[in-house]
């Protein structure tokens, strides 16, 4: 079974930084592509960016870029969004997730793609209050 967790999150300034983690037990993240979302309340989910499966390239919501920076560190089977200048509509759960498919029981990427694949294996979410 794929598990998600994410970690990291918590109460920064305006202007500071915050640097989320994700992890999983059952796959190994680097052959995923992997999605980053957050969630406000009264707000709709809205994706924060994405890192392809073979890592070739990020994406970042407009609104975040340059800012925002998602980068892996496969040894440790990890993916991290780092957030610098954070604002006070930055907060939000954040949440990581993954794109693939079941076959049986196993989980296998497919489209490596991160801007095309639907993510079906997501995390509890971390919470990231800014303000001061």
């Amino acid at each position: 079974q794929v598990q998600l967790v994410e970690s990291g999150g918590g109460l920064v300034q305006p202007g500071g930084s915050l640097r989320l983690s994700c992890t999983a037990t059952g796959i190994t993240l680097g052959y995923y592509p992997i999605g980053w979302f957050r969630l406000a309340p009264g707000k709709e989910r809205e994706g924060v960016g994405c890192v392809s499966g073979d890592s070739a390239n990020t994406y970042l919501a407009d609104s975040i870029t340059g800012r925002f920076t998602i980068s892996r560190d496969n040894a440790k089977n990890m993916v991290y969004l780092q957030m610098n200048n954070l604002r006070p509509e930055d907060t939000a759960t954040y949440f990581c997730a993954a794109a693939g498919y079941y076959s049986g029981s196993r989980y296998y990427a497919g489209d490596l793609n991160c801007q095309r694949v639907s993510f079906n294996s997501w995390g509890q979410g971390t919470q990231v209050t800014v303000s001061a």
